[in-house]
């Protein structure tokens, strides 16, 4: 939150990249299609706003930090600065729907700081 400086929520999206078994890809072998992927990216947002019914409610005015996890020999803009990974103690974790395009696997989470400790902050 913006006056705590708390972190209440923590949503993973951690994309990697699949093995191929042809590095060919342009052979169509075992790939989705772009309907396919929609289908599973349009579950995916689905449920993230269907978490409503089982997050707390944040009291207070809240930002939005985007923290991106890199190799340490990976080129990134001179902008992004150092982060720590935002971790939130006392926390529930809520594993979302995954899914792959056949080049990316992407599993998403949500962390959440547990009700029972909300009033001992």
């Amino acid at each position: 939150g913006v006056e705590s400086e708390e972190t209440l929520e923590r949503w993973v999206f951690n994309v990697t990249q699949e093995q191929q078994e042809n590095s060919d890809p342009n052979n169509g072998k075992g790939r989705k299609t772009d309907k396919e992927i929609r289908a599973e990216i349009g579950a995916i947002i689905r449920q993230i706003c269907a978490s409503v019914t089982f997050l707390p409610l944040l009291q207070e005015e809240c930002t939005f930090d985007l923290l991106v996890f890199t190799d340490s020999d990976t080129a990134v803009p001179s902008t992004w600065e150092e982060s720590d990974p935002k971790y939130i103690t006392n926390a529930v974790d809520v594993k979302l729907r995954s899914f792959t395009t056949s080049i990316h696997k992407v599993e998403t989470c949500v962390t959440y700081r547990d009700s029972e400790y909300m009033d001992d902050v």
